[in-house]
Order: C-alpha cells, then structure tokens, then sequence
C-alpha cells in the first residue's frame, strides 16, 4: 500500500491501535498528525515517525468538542500541506458490566467520544475532502457492533451507531470521489483490555476470552493498522461503506 504524498490524520494516536496505525500510515509514505488527548504521548509519537524518516506532527485534541476537531483538522493542512486521510480511532468505553450499572456520566462519555466525533470529523473534514475531490476516511469502530458482548451493551450500541454511520455517509459522499469505510477489530492488546474484559488482566481471564475466537489469538494492533492502511489506499479505490471485521473470525 503506497500513501506517498497523502496527509493523515489518526486520532487516539499516541497508543494502542492508534500508535500501530500512525506508524504503519507513516510507513506507507503518509505525512501523519497525530492528535490526542495526551499531548506529551502525541509529541512522542510524532518525534518517533521523524526519526524514522517520516513527515509528522502532533497536537493535543479532545475529539468530542467542536473547537479542538476543528482545530486539528485546520492545523493539518497548515503545517503538513493538505489532508487526504483521517482515521477516527479515538475512543472509550465503560467498563464491562449490567447496563443497568452503566451511570449517566459513562454513558455520556461514550457516546461523546465514539459519536459526537464522527459528528464533527464530517463536519469539518468532509467539506474539506469535497473541495477537493477526494478523500478517505476510515473509522475504528468494533465487533460488538454487529454482534454485542455481555456487560458491553451501551458501548456496543455507540459501535453500531457508528458502523451505520459509515455506510450512511459513505453513500451520501461517494459521487464527490469520497470513501468512507469501518474496520471491526475484536477485544485487542491495549490500555482499554480489562475495561472490556470487566475484570483483571490476568492469564485465567484473557482464556475466556480467547475461546470466542477462532484463530485463538486477541486483536494486536498491527492487524488494525493494516486493515486500515489498506481502506486508506488506493488499492481499496472500489471500496466504500464496508465495515472490515478484523476479528479472528469471531462474527462468524
């Protein structure tokens, strides 16, 4: 996958699937903004893409506010030259447990990060991408999206409002040359896992989880990265409105 000359924009990039789709854009030839709410991780990020050769930048950004989306997406263009990608990755969820204990609060901040930013990302990036013809968005959502988990309900609903999401607005875009599609990873190697887990990380705990996916592994992040690297490309030019499960199998 070659992204020689495109501008990324990869939210939730100082670690975790973001921190692996950074690198893996920056590989691919992308200059890369990393923006997330830990600023000093950003600035790490971006440092670490330069030493390797890359073009990249960071800014702290709280995707669920107006102000700071719209920010990242201006700086973008002004200090790397354009944007022709933006990976919405940033996201949160509560911890694994009866929807009824779910609080107001939880359930307010889920739906802030993994939906009021889609929000503003088509707000500001999409017009963007229209002016000019062109464009790919790509959007991390989950496989609890299509197929919900016990003790996950109200994140797996926010999941699956994004997941049609993407294909609502991948039609309404697709005749100003712009694709939007989804990637569906499975419960993956990150800060999040024993929020989602609903328990501690320990080795007993992760084989339970393990037995609901067939290729007997957990989501690592490259899985992620590449997935979306290859959505990000021109050789997925004829794809729009898909939701990728990068699950092991696990929907089947």
């Amino acid at each position: 996958m070659q992204l020689k000359n495109k501008v990324a924009i990869v939210t939730g990039g100082a670690s975790g699937f973001g921190a692996a789709i950074a690198r893996r854009l920056s590989q691919c030839g992308a200059a890369v903004m990393v923006a997330d709410l830990n600023a000093e991780g950003a600035n790490r990020m971006a440092a670490e893409l330069t030493a390797a050769g890359g073009r990249a930048a960071a800014m702290p950004c709280d995707v669920a506010q107006q102000a700071d989306y719209q920010s990242m997406v201006a700086s973008t263009i002004e200090q790397l030259g354009g944007l022709h990608i933006v990976v919405n990755n940033a996201g949160t969820t509560h911890r694994n447990k009866p929807a009824l204990q779910v609080t107001e609060e939880e359930f307010d901040r889920v739906y802030r990060v993994n939906l009021k930013s889609l929000y503003w990302s088509a707000q500001f990036a999409l017009p963007h991408f229209t002016a000019q013809g062109h464009g790919v968005m790509v959007n991390v959502a989950s496989t609890t999206g299509v197929r919900p988990g016990p003790g996950l309900t109200w994140y797996s609903g926010s999941k699956a409002a994004m997941i049609n999401i993407t294909k609502g607005l991948a039609l309404e875009f697709a005749r100003g040359g712009i694709r939007i599609n989804a990637v569906n990873p499975m419960i993956g190697e990150t800060p999040m896992m024993a929020d989602f887990m609903g328990m501690e990380d320990t080795p007993a705990n992760r084989e339970k989880f393990l037995a609901r996916i067939p290729l007997g592994r957990f989501t690592q992040p490259n899985d992620v990265a590449s997935a979306v690297a290859f959505l990000a490309s021109d050789d997925a030019s004829f794809l729009t409105g898909v939701c990728l499960d990068v699950d092991g199998g696990r929907n089947i």
